[in-house]
């Protein structure tokens, strides 16, 4: 009896896949035809069910499949089925999620939508991906010039003002503030210097996640990523101990660009005097 029910078993499972196998065969021709009629949603369709009952088949489809979607998105924004768009995306994506075409792809749409600041993050992770995908480097980098200010480049190239940051803070944490919080932190170069001045934790909050993404990218160059850490968070929302362990000693900001209220400055800074720094005894 044990070796009948086995057979029986096996029997079953041998018609399941037999049954998987003819699914997807006709699946793939059923999409192949649905492309050559330029039926792409459908075509679309049949690929996600291919895919997901035969994943072994990812490689092979892979380029088609490409093809496939971003002819199918074109098609939904001429539409104006922005979230159908969106939606096909995320399931290409969670079937490819180190795919940089299908991330530049998407970074391309919400740029042309508006998201900027989204479409600089799948931008950046397709050149991530591939550091020599040469569209999403150009992609990446128009992108950065609406999202980084002028400012920003201006002050990373004024000497007299980095050095007098410099020994500031130097100043600052040798006399014993040893805990940091730099607001705003941009590049993260006032961060870095905090570290280099002996600070034992520093800890910094940008709300641009273009620049908390490149932030990361500057400190991880230089080998602090594990001494810094980075929130892609506005200096209002920090919570301790959520965020943060405790209240720091010492807040650096470098938010006054050309004009001192121009960035919430005062609203951070009172915050984080009430919330965030060590009060005097």
């Amino acid at each position: 009896m044990p070796n009948s029910k086995a057979k029986v078993h096996c029997n079953r499972r041998g018609g399941q896949e037999a049954g998987r196998r003819e699914l997807v065969s006709r699946s793939l021709q059923s999409a192949q035809h649905c492309l050559e009629d330029q039926d792409f949603g459908t075509a679309y369709a049949h690929y996600l069910l291919v895919l997901n009952l035969a994943p072994e088949l990812k490689t092979s489809v892979k380029e088609t499949f490409q093809v496939t979607l971003f002819k199918w998105a074109e098609e939904l924004d001429s539409l104006a089925r922005i979230q159908d768009l969106f939606n096909c995306y995320e399931q290409a994506l969670e079937l490819y999620p180190n795919d940089e075409v299908i991330c530049n792809s998407m970074g391309e749409h919400l740029f042309r939508m508006g998201f900027r600041d989204e479409a600089a993050g799948y931008f950046h992770k397709a050149v991530k991906l591939n550091p020599d995908f040469a569209d999403a480097k150009e992609n990446f980098y128009r992108v950065a010039n609406w999202l980084v200010e002028r400012w920003h480049f201006i002050m990373l190239n004024d000497t007299k003002r980095n050095l007098t940051y410099l020994k500031a803070i130097e100043n600052a944490v040798r006399s014993g503030f040893k805990s940091v919080l730099d607001i705003g932190t941009g590049t993260g170069i006032l961060s870095m210097f905090a570290k280099k001045a002996g600070a034992s934790f520093v800890y910094a909050c940008e709300l641009s996640k273009t620049m908390y993404e490149l932030a990361c990218d500057v400190v991880a160059a230089n080998n602090m990523e594990r001494e810094i850490k980075l929130l892609h968070l506005k200096s209002l929302d920090i919570e301790i101990p959520k965020h943060i362990p405790e209240r720091v000693s010492l807040v650096v900001t470098e938010t006054v660009d050309a004009g001192l209220f121009g960035e919430g400055i005062v609203e951070s800074l009172i915050h984080a005097w009430e919330h965030l720094l060590l009060q005097p005894k």
